[in-house]
């Protein structure tokens, strides 16, 4: 995967008004390597940093393509599929979808999909159920360009249940998903999700190339947030950069981000980095805005 390029100087103007907006004064970072080189990973935008201003209205799933790259300057972007939900295999909207990417020469990298059954349930045949549900998001993503899906470990039982419950339906999902060149992969989501220990174990068992995780630097809750993304990035095919708030600084206020990287790049991983803003404030927008500068500056640093 190619990551993101920027031109140097973009609107250092209106990133200055909307910081002073929030009650913060930061050094814009460069959009662009100093140096011209590669840079050490992409930025990307998850769609559920908008998911406010979607369910009020204010934008479509449509929409996100353009408000990443036109209002972000963000050119790769990662989709929820509960945003357009009953257009998996409406090939007219999805081709307009794409023709939109195309003409902003903005990336699709995977879709998010919840809502499809328990890829671990104990009941074999809800289990198969589950796998088949995300048969059209596999094919929706292949059609758009994305590299995964993103599902969920959601199971019942014992610690060993789960685990064996959930790698039976990632393998038989990852096996349909082969055929299409498409990765499943699964993020830090709750249950037994969140224990970075398990996850790491499911994947071994599942053992399929195309099977991976997706580590969210949030969602760990009772786990230790930096020993689960350690463990989980052997297997990484994508990364979440949950944030929650801001500091006078720039810095996020529950997640240590230049540790959080350290690990992620220490691991090998050079792909892409997807903001995915969750806080109560500022708005959205800004809380976007804010995590891409936090990223933007820890790679010049660690480049």
């Amino acid at each position: 995967m190619s990551p993101i390029m920027r031109r140097r100087d973009f609107l250092k103007s209106t990133a200055i008004a909307a910081l002073s907006a929030s009650g913060l004064s930061l050094a814009r970072p460069s959009l662009a390597q100093q140096s011209g080189e590669e840079p050490l990973y992409g930025i990307s935008l998850a769609e559920w940093s908008l998911h406010k201003t979607i369910r009020a209205g204010e934008m479509t799933n449509m929409d996100f393509p353009a408000v990443a790259k036109n209002d972000l300057e963000i050119d790769a972007v990662e989709y929820v599929n509960q945003f357009f939900k009953d257009r998996a295999k409406d090939t007219d909207y999805l081709t307009e979808l794409k023709n939109r990417c195309d003409d902003l020469e903005v990336q699709s990298l995977l879709i998010m999909c919840d809502g499809e059954g328990q890829l671990g349930a104990a009941d074999e045949a809800k289990r198969l159920q589950a796998v088949e549900n995300h048969h059209k998001w596999v094919e929706a993503a292949k059609f758009l360009g994305c590299h995964s899906i993103r599902v969920n470990a959601a199971s019942q039982g014992t610690r060993q249940e789960q685990l064996d419950r959930a790698a039976d339906g990632l393998s038989r999902l990852g096996e349909f998903a082969d055929q299409y060149g498409i990765n499943v992969l699964v993020e830090n989501h709750g249950g037994l999700s969140s224990d970075g220990a398990w996850l790491k174990e499911v994947m071994e068992q599942v053992g399929r190339p195309n099977v991976g995780t997706l580590p969210d630097f949030g969602n760990f809750y009772d786990y230790d947030r930096y020993q689960g993304v350690k463990e989980l990035m052997p297997f990484a095919k994508a990364v979440s950069a949950k944030s929650y708030g801001f500091d006078a600084e720039g810095n996020e206020t529950k997640v240590d981000y230049r540790r959080m990287m350290k690990i992620v790049l220490d691991a090998g991983y050079r792909g892409y980095v997807g903001i995915e803003w969750e806080g109560p404030e500022p708005d959205e927008m800004q809380g976007i805005r804010l995590t891409r500068d936090l990223l933007l500056t820890i790679r010049e640093e660690m480049s």
